[in-house]
């Protein structure tokens, strides 16, 4: 009996696996730089939303503490006075720390209103290891 079945040659096998390859060395760098992408959003994004907390803590406020927060277990928990807020911080955040900037001091020497917030934020997977924003009151 004669067997007529045919398979692949050596050198088609070569060839396919030779372009599996080059479509390998192209793809995976670009999905690399993605997930760096990502978590650099990632980090400006809760930083935004810290400082859109202490901005909101501070209108609320009657005591005339400026906003403060504190970075524990994928949660940061803003207050100013009475006034509290939560901002989510999952991976890859691994800290947040916020500054005012006090302007003068008020009439008949009351503390003065925050004048600028500063609120930097650590993470890991992405260009830097820190995002800065700063917003003005």
């Amino acid at each position: 009996m004669k067997n007529n079945t045919q398979g692949f040659t050596l050198i088609e096998l070569l060839i396919v696996i030779a372009i599996i390859g080059i479509l390998a060395a192209v793809l995976i760098p670009n999905l690399l730089g993605a997930r760096t992408k990502a978590n650099d959003v990632a980090a400006a994004s809760v930083a935004r939303q810290v400082l859109n907390a202490m901005a909101a803590t501070e209108v609320g406020n009657t005591t005339g503490t400026t906003p403060t927060c504190a970075y524990a277990s994928n949660n940061v928990a803003v207050t100013a006075g009475t006034e509290s807020a939560n901002v989510n911080a999952p991976a890859p955040i691994t800290g947040v720390t916020c500054s005012n900037v006090a302007a003068a001091a008020g009439a008949a020497g009351a503390p003065g209103t925050p004048a600028q917030y500063s609120v930097v934020v650590t993470y890991s997977g992405g260009t830097a290891a820190t995002k800065t924003l700063t917003a003005n009151k």
